[in-house]
């Protein structure tokens, strides 16, 4: 079972399958394989028509979508979140957070005001009726006031979300019972974040986050299980840092270096396409990620990208104002003012084996500099790494402890 249990469709994940591309948004990285069952948490917002139009392409490759369970909890995101989003954001001006302009913020806005719609109400039409009617008056005057006229049909809206709760009858459940279930059963199951840690709503770089918490801590509340069944995190992490949207960025490049991480990463939005920002890898990021989520062990990805470079900076603090400081600020101010106080590792250049007959042999073969690269991120982080990925295929991927994850 692969389980997401936050954001919406704004969050894309890029799965290669042999020489195939798969681009997902909305729906569990599960959905790939036969024999999962892929659930979409009552902590995600569900977008029902972009869902509709992803499992239609995930069917065209031949896969089936059987396996697809949706939380009878989860937030629905209505056309009037698309609308309020654009509003919301062209009233900010340059102040702008950089959404995606997929809704996901006003959609969260009203699940915590109380003015949502859930996947559950569209299986009983009176009571969606009597929701929409207290609802869509307060909508109304709401995009008066950002000068953006609602234009929603009241009865097509009804009809289209009807038409769904139709479509996915059979697949929306107490989604908490189906997980609860399959772990008590001892099967295998994943829960997979969206975002990174840094869009975390509470402890990323405010205002310049998403709608929803990013971290560990979310899979008790965005999937309905106690702590106590989540037992290993896994923190995967870039062997540089990236970034979408506006924001502060200490160790954002943008020469040659940065321009060269973005086009040999191919560090493109999956949702929106638009360039990642490229900087040198962050420890003061990654120690404040490694706390937060209570990692148990890292997934250090995209090694190969940082070929050739020689040398090779990391940041271990920040410079505020003339202080040292080595935890990551809350305030976004003092953020912008950071500069990076770095440390220079040796670079690995290149080599001639295939990468993925390297991977096969193990980690001992690989470059000498860039296992020094690999054992300073574990020892600044205070995290062993147990997936080291040397490219996009599986057979690039090293696998340092398998028998760990076929418990």
């Amino acid at each position: 079972m692969v389980v997401r249990y936050q954001g919406g469709a704004n969050a894309g994940h890029t799965i290669k399958v042999g020489d195939e591309v798969i681009a997902l948004h909305l729906l569990p990285s599960g959905m790939v394989r036969s024999g999962v069952t892929s659930v979409i948490g009552n902590g995600v917002v569900v977008d029902c028509e972009a869902m509709g139009k992803e499992i239609e392409g995930l069917i065209r490759t031949g896969r089936s979508a059987d396996g697809l369970m949706i939380s009878d909890r989860a937030n629905i995101v209505l056309p009037y979140h698309r609308a309020f989003d654009g509003a919301e954001e062209r009233v900010r001006g340059s102040k702008g957070v950089g959404t995606t302009g997929r809704g996901i913020g006003p959609c969260y806005s009203d699940k915590i005001a109380r003015s949502g719609i859930r996947m559950g109400d569209l299986l009983d039409e009176s009571y969606l009726r009597e929701r929409l009617d207290t609802i869509l008056p307060m909508k109304e005057r709401l995009a008066e006031s950002l000068g953006e006229p609602l234009g929603i049909d009241r009865e097509e809206l009804i009809k289209k979300l009807l038409g769904y709760g139709r479509t996915y009858r059979n697949r929306i459940v107490d989604t908490s019972v189906l997980i609860h279930g399959s772990i008590k059963a001892g099967k295998k199951v994943m829960f997979e974040g969206a975002q990174g840690t840094m869009l975390d709503i509470d402890n990323g770089t405010y205002p310049y986050v998403t709608s929803s918490n990013c971290t560990s801590a979310a899979i008790c509340t965005g999937a309905g299980i106690p702590p106590s069944m989540v037992e290993q995190v896994v923190g995967v992490a870039k062997a540089y840092t990236t970034r979408v949207g506006a924001g502060p960025f200490p160790t954002e490049l943008k020469d040659e270096i940065g321009h060269r991480l973005l086009h040999q990463g191919e560090e493109f939005g999956t949702t929106t396409g638009r360039e990642r920002r490229c900087g040198w890898l962050d420890m003061v990021v990654l120690r404040h990620a490694a706390r937060l989520n209570g990692l148990s062990a890292l997934a250090i990805t995209k090694l190969d990208v940082l070929n050739d470079i020689d040398p090779i900076k990391v940041c271990v603090a920040y410079d505020i104002d003339g202080e040292r400081v080595e935890n990551f600020p809350g305030n976004a101010s003092r953020l912008m003012r950071a500069k990076p106080i770095y440390e220079e590792l040796e670079g690995w250049g290149s080599w001639s084996e295939e990468t993925a007959k390297l991977c096969r042999q193990g980690v001992e073969v690989l470059p000498r500099a860039m296992r020094d690269y690999v054992a300073f991120i574990e020892k600044s982080v205070g995290v062993k790494a147990d997936i080291i990925s040397l490219g996009k295929r599986r057979e690039e991927t090293i696998d340092l402890h398998p028998d760990r994850w076929s418990a």
